[in-house]
Protein backbone atom coordinates (compact mmCIF):
# COMPACT_ATOMS: atom_id res chain seq x y z
CA UNK A 1 0.00 0.00 0.00
CA UNK A 2 1.67 2.99 -0.71
CA UNK A 3 1.26 6.68 1.16
CA UNK A 4 -0.30 10.01 -0.33
CA UNK A 5 3.49 11.47 -0.29
CA UNK A 6 4.67 8.48 -2.57
CA UNK A 7 1.85 8.66 -5.20
CA UNK A 8 2.46 12.42 -4.94
CA UNK A 9 5.60 11.81 -5.61
CA UNK A 10 5.15 9.18 -8.87
CA UNK A 11 2.73 11.71 -10.15
CA UNK A 12 5.42 14.84 -10.13
CA UNK A 13 7.98 12.79 -11.62
CA UNK A 14 5.76 11.28 -14.41
CA UNK A 15 4.63 14.92 -15.56
CA UNK A 16 8.27 15.88 -15.73
CA UNK A 17 9.09 12.91 -17.55
CA UNK A 18 6.20 13.65 -19.91
CA UNK A 19 7.35 17.67 -19.89
CA UNK A 20 10.77 16.85 -20.72
CA UNK A 21 9.73 14.87 -23.61
CA UNK A 22 7.44 16.94 -24.70
CA UNK A 23 10.34 19.88 -24.41
CA UNK A 24 12.53 18.10 -26.52
CA UNK A 25 9.98 16.91 -29.21
CA UNK A 26 9.30 20.54 -29.90
CA UNK A 27 12.92 21.33 -30.18
CA UNK A 28 13.40 18.38 -32.33
CA UNK A 29 10.58 19.91 -35.00
CA UNK A 30 12.07 21.38 -38.05
CA UNK A 31 11.23 24.99 -38.44
CA UNK A 32 10.43 26.92 -41.59
CA UNK A 33 12.23 25.42 -44.13
CA UNK A 34 12.22 28.42 -46.35
CA UNK A 35 13.78 31.52 -44.89
CA UNK A 36 15.14 34.72 -47.66
CA UNK A 37 18.66 34.74 -48.18
CA UNK A 38 19.84 38.55 -47.52
CA UNK A 39 22.93 40.58 -47.80
CA UNK A 40 24.01 43.89 -47.38
CA UNK A 41 27.43 45.47 -47.75
CA UNK A 42 29.72 47.76 -48.62
CA UNK A 43 31.43 46.74 -52.19
CA UNK A 44 35.00 48.65 -52.73
CA UNK A 45 36.05 48.82 -56.88
CA UNK A 46 36.58 45.91 -58.24
CA UNK A 47 34.28 43.87 -55.22
CA UNK A 48 32.03 41.44 -55.45
CA UNK A 49 29.15 39.96 -53.10
CA UNK A 50 26.62 36.93 -53.51
CA UNK A 51 23.21 35.85 -52.08
CA UNK A 52 22.26 31.68 -52.51
CA UNK A 53 19.42 29.49 -51.83
CA UNK A 54 17.82 26.19 -53.43
CA UNK A 55 14.50 26.60 -54.79
CA UNK A 56 12.19 23.78 -55.84
CA UNK A 57 9.75 25.45 -57.65
CA UNK A 58 10.14 29.53 -58.17
CA UNK A 59 12.71 31.82 -57.44
CA UNK A 60 12.98 36.07 -57.24
CA UNK A 61 16.12 37.42 -56.90
CA UNK A 62 16.19 41.45 -56.22
CA UNK A 63 19.74 43.24 -55.86
CA UNK A 64 20.27 47.21 -55.32
CA UNK A 65 23.31 49.32 -55.46
CA UNK A 66 23.75 53.18 -54.45
CA UNK A 67 25.99 55.51 -56.17
CA UNK A 68 27.09 54.62 -59.82
CA UNK A 69 25.73 51.35 -59.19
CA UNK A 70 26.67 47.56 -59.99
CA UNK A 71 26.36 44.92 -62.56
CA UNK A 72 23.87 42.21 -61.42
CA UNK A 73 24.09 38.17 -62.42
CA UNK A 74 21.91 35.42 -61.49
CA UNK A 75 22.94 32.32 -61.80
CA UNK A 76 21.12 28.54 -61.41
CA UNK A 77 23.86 25.88 -59.89
CA UNK A 78 26.39 27.68 -61.31
CA UNK A 79 25.18 28.89 -64.64
CA UNK A 80 24.14 32.34 -65.70
CA UNK A 81 20.72 32.45 -66.52
CA UNK A 82 19.78 36.35 -66.09
CA UNK A 83 22.19 39.82 -65.82
CA UNK A 84 21.46 43.33 -65.45
CA UNK A 85 22.09 45.49 -69.04
CA UNK A 86 24.78 47.54 -67.88
CA UNK A 87 27.46 47.82 -64.97
CA UNK A 88 25.47 51.03 -63.82
CA UNK A 89 22.42 49.34 -62.38
CA UNK A 90 20.85 50.68 -58.88
CA UNK A 91 18.37 47.89 -59.34
CA UNK A 92 17.80 44.33 -60.13
CA UNK A 93 14.86 41.48 -60.16
CA UNK A 94 15.01 38.69 -61.96
CA UNK A 95 11.97 36.35 -61.21
CA UNK A 96 11.14 32.33 -62.05
CA UNK A 97 8.17 30.70 -61.62
CA UNK A 98 6.69 27.18 -62.55
CA UNK A 99 3.61 28.60 -63.25
CA UNK A 100 5.09 31.26 -65.60
CA UNK A 101 7.03 28.70 -67.66
CA UNK A 102 10.27 30.53 -67.20
CA UNK A 103 11.56 28.09 -64.04
CA UNK A 104 14.73 26.41 -65.09
CA UNK A 105 14.14 23.81 -62.44
CA UNK A 106 14.99 22.83 -58.78
CA UNK A 107 18.50 24.15 -57.99
CA UNK A 108 20.61 26.88 -55.85
CA UNK A 109 19.28 30.13 -57.14
CA UNK A 110 22.41 33.18 -56.80
CA UNK A 111 22.39 36.48 -56.94
CA UNK A 112 26.19 38.47 -57.64
CA UNK A 113 26.47 42.15 -57.49
CA UNK A 114 30.01 43.72 -59.08
CA UNK A 115 31.08 47.08 -58.41
CA UNK A 116 32.95 47.68 -61.86
CA UNK A 117 33.11 51.82 -60.45
CA UNK A 118 35.75 54.04 -59.04
CA UNK A 119 33.81 54.65 -56.09
CA UNK A 120 32.37 52.38 -53.51
CA UNK A 121 28.79 50.96 -53.75
CA UNK A 122 26.69 49.60 -51.20
CA UNK A 123 24.39 46.83 -52.23
CA UNK A 124 21.88 45.06 -51.05
CA UNK A 125 20.93 41.15 -52.26
CA UNK A 126 17.70 39.02 -51.50
CA UNK A 127 16.94 35.61 -52.92
CA UNK A 128 13.36 34.29 -52.02
CA UNK A 129 12.26 31.19 -52.98
CA UNK A 130 9.06 28.71 -52.86
CA UNK A 131 6.33 29.45 -50.27
CA UNK A 132 8.26 33.00 -49.62
CA UNK A 133 6.73 34.48 -52.73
Amino acid sequence: MTTSATRTRRIRRTAIIIGGIAAAGIVALPGVANADTYVAQRLSPGGSQCASQYAGYQARTEGTASNAGAKFRVYKDGAQIAASANPTTSGFTAEFRTSWGNFPGPGYYTICADNKQATNTFVTLRVRTDAEI
